[in-house]
């Protein structure tokens, strides 16, 4: 653990702070803060509420984003490649735009693109608590043509506005939340408290979104586009950080104000490392994803082949690597397989959760009860979960469910999974290595 300390110091540590130009600092690793919305940094948190609250919650939304996001079933054509679920994503940075800047909130998103926020002339805006963002006061805000490559890039969601000739945007969601305004250029600069300029990139492209109506967090401004399309900031800025980002996400129950951490550039994570699990990226559609391919998944020493009930046998790409969702979602035939092998290996009759939202709920009396949950990705990549990745207790209720919920639609390895894991995507080699990590500490 030391020597990944001392590895992750090479990288600046940034607080809340999200700003976007390149002044290379140090090796070229840039690090920002992801507070968790369930956090007690977050401008979300209620320490009234209890585990099994939050659970139901995070339940809601993850369903919420895969019906707006991932499900072709409850979301038109249009709304799948949307660059965020309106009902709020899982961990917020804070951001700084513009000259001279102003400082918002942006939810990290892995599922998205291109990067908006909320603008003046606001002619409909939902309601937001940070400063709404004035491109007309920035000395560095430009719009972009509708000719241009970048307005282009859009394809189905550009709009033009003919009589200026200038690019506009428009995203809508399945819940029937919509966002449009110009597409510009602006300055973004990610900052810490010892280094308020360690990373500075000018021009990125951005919505500025002049109408958005629906149920967004009126804590956020907008989104921050993480995902492997080419409008999103990691594309924009892939040169400047050699194609490589990571994040280490602390768990929920992990006590003190420890945050999860997101690298922009190389930490020197090296695939085929002692404890190092690399995994393939698929080139697939949509692009904004980041495609895997399970092969199967291990309850103790029972292996069970994946599969789903609308694809062939191994089809690659059938699983999503998501920041933003909660849960890890699986074919629900597949589903109800593994929670019968799971009910064997625990000894103990499965049970629903009350409120009905996990349906393999177990009553143990320790966690050393359950079985070792390993999730077998194409190329022999076997990543072994700890119980916080596999299970979730719900105190109130004296239960501890899997943290693994059926949904007819594409898999998706959600956020739970990847707690106390090093994970650094390499956009050039196309891979994802994850490391096991005490991420509190780090």
């Amino acid at each position: 653990m030391a020597a990944l300390i001392s590895l992750l110091a090479i990288c600046i540590t940034a607080t809340l702070q999200f700003v976007f130009p390149f002044v290379e600092s140090n090796n070229g690793c840039v690090t920002a803060d992801l507070i968790h919305r369930d956090s007690p940094l977050s401008p979300l948190y209620s320490p009234s509420e209890t585990n099994s609250e939050r659970f139901h919650k995070a339940y809601l939304r993850s369903i919420s984003r895969l019906n707006n996001h991932f499900n072709p079933k409850a979301a038109s054509p249009e709304a799948l490649q949307a660059p965020m679920v309106s009902s709020g994503g899982e961990y917020f940075v804070n951001i700084s735009i513009g000259t001279p800047r102003v400082e918002l909130i942006g939810i990290a998103d892995t599922a998205s693109d291109l990067t908006w926020i909320q603008c003046k002339p606001c002619y409909k805006c939902y309601k937001q608590n940070p400063p709404i963002f004035d491109p007309k006061e920035s000395s560095t805000s430009k719009n972009i043509t509708c000719q241009s490559e970048s307005c282009l890039r859009l394809e189905k969601d550009r709009r033009c506005d003919t009589s200026r000739n200038t690019c506009q945007f428009y995203y809508s969601y399945a819940d029937g939340s919509y966002t449009t305004g110009n597409v510009g250029t602006e300055v973004f600069v990610i900052s810490s408290k010892t280094n308020p300029d360690q990373g500075t990139f000018p021009n990125i492209v951005y919505g500025c979104g002049n109408n958005n109506t629906g149920t967004f967090d009126e804590v956020g401004s907008g989104i921050v586009g993480l995902g492997g399309g080419p409008l999103s900031l990691i594309s924009q800025i892939t040169k400047s950080i050699n194609g490589k980002f990571s994040y280490c996400l602390v768990p929920t129950s992990a006590e003190g104000n420890a945050t999860s951490k997101i690298n922009f550039g190389d930490i020197g994570l090296v695939p085929g490392k002692s404890k190092v699990v690399t995994v393939d990226l698929v080139d697939k559609q949509p692009t904004t994803y980041y495609h895997v391919t399970l092969e199967a998944i291990s309850v103790g020493s029972k292996r069970v082949k994946y599969f789903t009930s609308n694809a062939t046998d191994g089809e690659e790409g059938n699983m999503i690597i998501d920041s933003g969702t909660t849960f890890t979602f699986l074919d629900p035939q597949f589903y109800e397989k593994l929670a019968a092998v799971l009910e064997r290996q625990v000894g103990s009759k499965r049970v629903d959760d009350p409120r009905g939202y996990a349906s393999a709920c177990f009553k143990v009396e320790k966690e050393s009860d359950l079985p070792n949950i390993t999730f077998h990705f194409a190329g022999a990549a076997d990543l072994k979960l700890n119980t916080v990745n596999a299970f979730a207790r719900l105190e109130e209720e004296n239960l501890m469910c899997l943290n693994m919920l059926p949904v007819d639609s594409i898999g998706v390895f959600g956020n739970l999974s990847q707690m106390n894991f090093l994970i650094q995507f390499d956009l050039v080699e196309r891979k994802v290595s994850f490391m096991p990590t005490d991420c509190a500490k780090c």
